[in-house]
């Protein structure tokens, strides 16, 4: 069954449409796979060799501040520094983090971006994937070194002070700011009509040729088995979705996903299998539980 969702922000679709030929360029980032499909319009003399180059620019950046996969970026410096030490981080980086302690505190934690150690100690970080639970007493010690709360940040000076054993994890909100900070570098080329896609994180603008705003399909799998397909039309909006299967291992007969609980460290029981959501930039569209 196909059903088509159409948000509010599709009054706003611009009444002249675009001249030009639609553009896919694609490519490989943060782990993953990148798309971007834009409008070419002949009288911008848009280079293709200049687009891509500007879309891997804008991830390469957000990789090299935020990825923990990378011993040399900005995060991995600041999860080795030892107690007490501080780093002066990027403005790109500052923009992050400013955004993940303001969801922490709307929250109450239940996005906390400090839980490194335990998305380590679980296996879904950069370290080696387990086939077992950590042991309680691990976990526990995890919990010990992670809490935004212990967190040393100085935002006038962009200064970040390590507590100790403290890890930071991006996971749930960098990919997000990749996707927006794709869709920046598309509007400074003077691209105005636009899908960008990392990682299946969307955001949409504007429309194609043929007056057809930038459609998303979304596959859900209920607990039957049956399979429902949503299509949904982005402009000006960003489009998320998240689960528990992709990422996750079996142990004696239980699934342990990478949704971790920041209060408890452990996956959560009875999280929903997938969720979408719609925001006005992708960033906004951050992984947390609810209380």
């Amino acid at each position: 069954m196909r059903q088509v969702l159409i948000p509010h922000q599709l009054h706003d679709l611009p009444r002249d449409l675009p001249q030009g030929d639609i553009i896919t360029l694609n490519g490989l980032s943060m782990g993953t796979s990148w798309s971007v499909r834009y409008v070419a319009q002949p009288t911008l003399g848009h280079d293709q060799t200049a687009v891509q180059a500007a879309i891997e620019a804008a991830l390469a950046q957000v990789v090299q501040q935020m990825s923990t996969w990378l011993l040399d970026s900005d995060i991995s410096q600041f999860n080795q520094l030892p107690a007490g030490r501080d780093i002066i981080i990027p403005r790109d980086f500052a923009t992050v983090l400013e955004k993940a302690l303001q969801v922490a505190v709307q929250s109450d934690g239940c996005f906390d971006p400090t839980i490194g150690a335990l998305v380590d100690l679980w296996g879904f970080g950069p370290a080696e994937a387990i086939h077992a639970p950590p042991s309680p007493a691990a976990i526990n010690a995890a919990l010990l070194q992670s809490g935004w709360r212990k967190l040393g940040w100085d935002s006038a000076n962009r200064r970040l002070t390590q507590p100790g054993g403290l890890k930071l994890d991006f996971s749930g909100i960098a990919k997000g700011f990749g996707v927006d900070q794709v869709a920046a570098s598309l509007q400074q080329l003077g691209l105005a009509h636009y899908l960008v896609e990392v990682g299946g994180e969307f955001y949409g603008q504007d429309v194609k040729p043929d007056g057809q705003p930038w459609w998303v399909a979304l596959e859900r799998s209920d607990d039957a088995g049956t399979l429902d397909e949503y299509v949904v039309a982005i402009h000006g909006l960003a489009l998320a979705t998240s689960g528990d299967y992709r990422r996750y291992f079996e142990y004696e007969g239980r699934r342990y996903a990478h949704t971790l609980d920041p209060a408890t460290g452990w996956p959560l029981l009875h999280a929903p299998s997938s969720v979408s959501v719609l925001a006005a930039s992708c960033m906004q569209l951050m992984r947390w539980r609810q209380p």
